[in-house]
C-alpha cells in the first residue's frame, strides 16, 4: 500500500521532533516533593516519546536507594517506581561517582541498574542535551 504525499506530509507533521531531556535529581527522596514530582515528570517526558534520561547526584542518590522504609514518616514509599523506568523506554540512568563515594553506597545497593560517571563524564553529558531539568 503506498501512501500519497498528503499522508506523509502529515505524519511528519504530528510526528513531532524528539528532544534530548536530563532530569537531574540532587534532592532526599523524602522530606520535600522534588523527587517525587521529577519522578512524575519523567514519567509524562517520556509518554511523549522523548529521549529521556535521568542523573542522581548529592543526596538524590538515595532516591535510588534499596530496602526504604518510609512507615515512621507517615510517607508513601515511591521507590520501587524506578524499577518500572525501563516499561517507558527510560534506560539512561546515572550516578554521580563522588555522591555513592561520600556517602559510603555501591551500586549493589541500588535498585535499579546505573551507569556510574566521574563530574566530567557527567559534565559532558549535560552537555549534549536539549534539555537539563534540575530537582
Amino acid at each position: 500500500m503506498n501512501q500519497t504525499t498528503g499522508e506523509l506530509e502529515m505524519q511528519e507533521e504530528t510526528s513531532g521532533t524528539v528532544k534530548k531531556f536530563m532530569f537531574v535529581n540532587r534532592k532526599a527522596p523524602y522530606g520535600t516533593v522534588y523527587a517525587l514530582e521529577a519522578l512524575e515528570v519523567v514519567l509524562i517526558s517520556a509518554a511523549f516519546d522523548q529521549d529521556v534520561s535521568m542523573v542522581f547526584i548529592d543526596d538524590g542518590v538515595y532516591e535510588l536507594v534499596k530496602g526504604q522504609q518510609t512507615k515512621g514518616i507517615d510517607m508513601k514509599k515511591f521507590s520501587p517506581a524506578y524499577r518500572a523506568l525501563e516499561g517507558y523506554d527510560i534506560e539512561k540512568l546515572y550516578v554521580d561517582k563522588e555522591s555513592l563515594k561520600a556517602r559510603g553506597l555501591t551500586t549493589e545497593r541500588l535498585l535499579v541498574p546505573v551507569e556510574v560517571l566521574n563530574p566530567a563524564q557527567l559534565a559532558e553529558l549535560m552537555d549534549q542535551q536539549d534539555v537539563v531539568i534540575s530537582f
